[in-house]
């Protein structure tokens, strides 16, 4: 296949583009400066603009752009980086694809578990209603942004993400170094659920929503959620390291504003229900197993 990947140089996209090489197959990715090698091409969001070879042709796009949740406090100004760099960037290619002479059959554009807002303890699956909050909002107008190629009859689908799992990047390998002196700790009460999924089942499941005829909403979280104090309690037996300390709610507030209750300490029991009812098997259901894998 010929895959068009946005977000390339992020821990998923490059993971992605990485799986699908070592398969023999053709990626092509967008870069927002000058291209500097053959497989790269050029797009603009803010100003609407893609390379026309980029999306003419191709087998299938793979929209993963967008800034950072928790790269920095949820500023204003910031807030509207977050969003602008979703929807506008989902809104380019989507346009880019509708006007194509030979279409993609396939978009899959990049989305989030934070659709649903805060679920306490309450399990949802992709029939779940839209949740509160700024990134439920967000998810909304992301996966709305892609109605152009829709409309042109291109197979759209929305891979909800929750909390990745690896080495490199995400919340994992943010707090990884101080897990392993012994630092690391529940967040909060460590009461609230997160929707887990391995490095290895995201890029596997990408890659399956690519080759298999699902469309909208689609839950890219393991089968099995586990609390805050469950996966602490995992991640420092991995570690063979203490878990004894936690971080409390104020002090995650002072530090990432707003992002700390719709992120760390935001409550999500998600389920993956039409991933495996589409016959997706995962590598990793348990997140103890899961993150001995990773480590």
């Amino acid at each position: 296949m010929k895959v068009t990947v946005t977000g390339s140089s992020g821990l998923i996209g490059g993971a992605l583009v990485r799986s699908l090489r070592a398969d023999g197959h053709d990626v092509l990715r967008l870069v927002r400066r000058e291209p500097i090698a053959a497989d790269e091409a050029r797009w603009s969001p803010a100003d609407g603009c893609v390379e026309r070879a980029a999306v003419d042709g191709t087998d299938a796009v793979v929209h993963l752009a967008g800034a950072g949740l928790g790269d920095r406090p949820w500023t204003k100004t910031y807030k509207r980086r977050v969003r602008d760099s979703r929807v506008d960037g989902t809104r380019t290619l989507a346009q880019a694809i509708a006007a194509a002479g030979r279409r993609p059959p396939v978009l899959v554009s990049g989305s989030a578990i934070g659709y649903y807002g805060d679920t306490g303890g309450r399990e949802v699956d992709e029939k779940a209603a839209m949740g509160r909050g700024f990134l439920a909002g967000v998810v909304r107008d992301w996966e709305a942004a892609a109605e152009p190629a829709r409309e042109v009859g291109v197979r759209v689908v929305h891979p909800r993400t929750g909390v990745v799992l690896a080495r490199s990047g995400g919340l994992l390998g943010r707090t990884l170094p101080l897990f392993r002196l012994g630092l690391g700790g529940r967040l909060g009460d460590g009461r609230q659920w997160t929707s887990w999924i391995s490095l290895h089942d995201q890029v596997a499941a990408l890659r399956f929503l690519i080759d298999h005829e699902l469309a909208g909403p689609v839950n890219l979280t393991a089968p099995n959620p586990v609390t805050n104090a469950e996966y602490t309690r995992a991640l420092g037996a991995a570690l063979r390291r203490p878990v004894r300390l936690g971080v409390p709610r104020f002090a995650l507030r002072a530090v990432l504003g707003g992002f700390a209750d719709e992120g760390p300490l935001i409550s999500q029991r998600v389920l993956p229900r039409r991933l495996e009812e589409a016959g997706f098997r995962f590598e990793h259901t348990e997140v103890a197993a899961a993150l001995r894998a990773v480590l």
